[in-house]
């Protein structure tokens, strides 16, 4: 009896740690076939060939398992273009420049790089992109950093720095999430607006009640 007890124990237990193991190393896809984001660029100094682009957009032509296909078109300053398709895989770390990576990732978190191996992200903060703030994932790899959208998983911002150039990149538009309106007022402009609103109210109700008891005034007397 205890033998068997024992056994059913390490058995509860190998199958706790598999899937304990196997839910560690999932993979978290944010994006979607269909979705889109472009970039502007801006560079300083003499940048390599093929780095010298001033405008990209990648598309999501299929996303499936840890494979993600992307069509990346590129403009670059001399007023060409070039289009690419290539399979990312967030499994085997194939992420080109690290375009896209695991979605929902939290300070502390890894993932893995073919150039790098693997890379920690180190920061977690609020910033605007494209219309709306979001909430982004930083992290430093030699000459460069990286931003992403933590929702998504996709690049919003970057920057390589060298002793021959700098790049910086950031996105301009995407159709992952939708700009906010501006807000006209926010709400202590509300408060203060209507508060000046309700007084001036209340002085016009008063001029007009004293008018009135001033002209009844005079009407009486006449009589």
């Amino acid at each position: 009896m205890r033998r068997t007890l024992a056994t059913l124990t390490i058995v509860l237990l190998s199958i706790v740690c598999f899937l304990s193991v196997a839910s560690a190393t999932e993979l978290s896809i944010g994006v979607k076939s269909g979705d889109w984001i472009e970039y502007n660029v801006t560079s300083s100094g003499a940048p390599m060939q093929w780095h010298d682009v001033e405008w990209a957009r990648m598309e999501i032509i299929s996303a499936q398992n840890a494979n993600i296909t992307v069509t990346i078109t590129s403009r670059f300053t001399d007023g060409t273009n070039d289009t690419i398709t290539s399979v990312l895989n967030l499994k085997t770390g194939h992420l080109i420049d690290d375009f896209i990576i695991p979605a929902k990732l939290n300070v502390g978190d890894s993932f893995k790089d073919e150039n790098y191996g693997s890379v920690t992200i180190t920061g977690s903060e609020v910033r605007s992109y494209a219309g709306t703030q979001r909430i982004v994932l930083t992290a430093t790899l030699h000459n460069n950093t990286y931003c992403w959208d933590q929702v998504t998983g996709v690049s919003v911002e970057g920057n390589t720095q060298t002793a021959d150039y700098a790049i910086h990149s950031v996105v301009s538009a995407t159709n992952m999430w939708q700009p906010k309106p501006i807000a006209i007022f926010d709400l202590a402009s509300l408060i203060m607006v209507t508060t000046v609103l309700l007084i001036i109210l209340f002085a016009f109700i008063i001029a007009i009640v004293r008018y009135s008891k001033r002209k009844l005034a005079r009407n009486s007397s006449a009589d």
